[in-house]
């Protein structure tokens, strides 16, 4: 028999003085995952195919996009010695900071110190450090790219308190940075700005020169330059990868990095954070003491994985990233190619980095496709196929696909585009009609 206490527990929410943060669902609600995932759960799937869901930076059975012997080794190595069953300091394991400094300083001109770097659980939780630390000032701003990854709008505005302004990439210029428009959007509040070098999703990699006015521009505003390099080993263009860090001297840069998308190993969640610093500011600006301060305040990172880091980053051998280059430069020949099939999708640049093609649609040519993420619902529904829509990014009426995957997977993701489009395509004698009858309009109106 239930007692009177038990009879009188109900779900009445008037009589609970506890409830759930709203505001985690506004956080969650910008995520791609929670988008894709959402737009999957509420369709009905008519189609009968299996759903095709190419998620970037994945581990694929292809030989080509499955990780390395080398690094797997690795892990395997890290976790019989039994070293790695403790927990790890917070700002990393030592020798992984050290392995970390020595891959990145290549590249750089003024060489970090291991205690220079911060060993993170993936690159999210590197860009949730280094917003955390910045978000002392309540009136503070920061510049995002538009379009951009939407984690860092998740992160700041809900749960720092960061203000964020846009500044867009200019798709007739390379998708090179409006740096006009960036200067425009700031203020004495502003803080900060991030960078996405290779782009994602746009897949431009940036010059010597622009990312030398980048740094200038931010030398000019009194900010600093976050710079997210995770896709430093997933360039196949003509357009060779400069690191933000060299640049520096002329204003501070704090770079993000992980072995997610080079390794294709998403799973293993190990990033680092790189100050970038020859001239102290960050530190006399009590940066670094915030970012080690929040560094105690988070879960560390996998032991093993830290262990495991040096091998991975030294042992891995060239002919992995060369194999894996030219199966991305396979892959985007034949998107490109089969694009011309689908002509409300046009690609503004063929894409030098990552693993996506960044694609605007033109739903004039669509019966019954009002934007981007009608669409992309439609074609769950329709094909099982999941897109991510430009809107989820920052921008309408775009689309990104994932093509970083066996290219029997690529051949497949444009058969059912395809397959959709011949559906709702408008006949071309519709689209002149519609034409005429717009210019029409327009003449009555003059």
């Amino acid at each position: 028999m239930a007692s009177n206490g038990d009879a009188n527990c109900n779900a009445n929410a008037n009589v609970w003085r506890f409830k759930g943060n709203g505001a985690t669902s506004d956080a969650a609600a910008v995520t791609l995952r929670k988008l894709a995932f959402g737009m999957f759960k509420n369709c009905t799937m008519n189609s009968g195919k299996t759903i095709l869901f190419p998620t970037p930076g994945e581990p694929s059975a292809h030989p080509n996009f499955r990780t390395c012997p080398e690094a797997e080794e690795a892990v395997a190595a890290a976790a019989r010695s039994g070293m790695a069953n403790s927990y790890a300091p917070s700002p990393g394991v030592f020798k992984a900071r050290r392995a970390v400094a020595d891959y990145l300083n290549v590249e750089l001109p003024t060489k970090l110190k291991p205690e220079d770097v911060y060993i993170t659980g993936g690159c999210n939780q590197a860009i949730e450090i280094v917003l955390d630390s910045l978000a002392g000032n309540p009136a503070a701003n920061i510049l995002l790219p538009r379009p951009g990854y939407p984690h860092y709008d998740a992160r700041a505005v809900v749960y720092n308190g960061l203000e964020i302004r846009k500044y867009d990439l200019l798709p007739e210029s390379d998708w090179e940075i409006d740096l006009d428009g960036l200067q425009a959007a700031a203020d004495e509040n502003t803080v900060a700005m991030v960078i996405i070098n290779p782009n994602n999703p746009c897949g431009n990699v940036y010059t010597y020169d622009h990312l030398n006015k980048v740094a200038e521009m931010a030398r000019k505003l009194g900010i600093l330059i976050i710079s997210d390099e995770v896709y430093d080993h997933v360039v196949y263009g003509d357009m060779p990868f400069i690191p933000m860090g060299k640049f520096a001297s002329i204003a501070p840069v704090i770079t993000l990095g992980s072995i997610s998308k080079g390794w294709v190993v998403p799973g293993w969640r190990v990033g680092w954070i790189a100050m970038n610093d020859p001239n102290g500011i960050l530190k006399s600006t009590g940066v670094v003491q915030a970012i080690e301060d929040f560094l105690d305040l988070t879960p560390q990172p996998s032991y093993i994985l830290q262990e495991a880091l040096p091998d991975i980053l030294e042992k891995t051998p060239k002919e992995f990233f060369d194999k894996k280059i030219k199966a991305m430069r396979r892959n985007v020949e034949l998107s490109c190619e089969r694009l011309k099939d689908i002509p409300c999708l046009f690609c503004p640049k063929k894409p030098e980095s990552c693993s996506y093609l960044w694609l605007k649609l033109d739903t004039s040519m669509l019966d019954n496709i009002k934007n981007d993420f009608d669409f992309c619902t439609k074609l769950v529904s329709e094909e099982s196929l999941i897109l991510i829509p430009g809107v989820a990014l920052g921008v309408e009426n775009w689309v990104r696909i994932s093509i970083g995957t066996d290219e029997s997977v690529v051949e497949e993701i444009f058969e059912r585009l395809k397959g959709f489009y011949d559906r709702h395509a408008i006949s071309k004698e519709a689209i002149k009609l519609n034409g005429h009858a717009i210019n029409q309009i327009v003449v009555s109106v003059i």
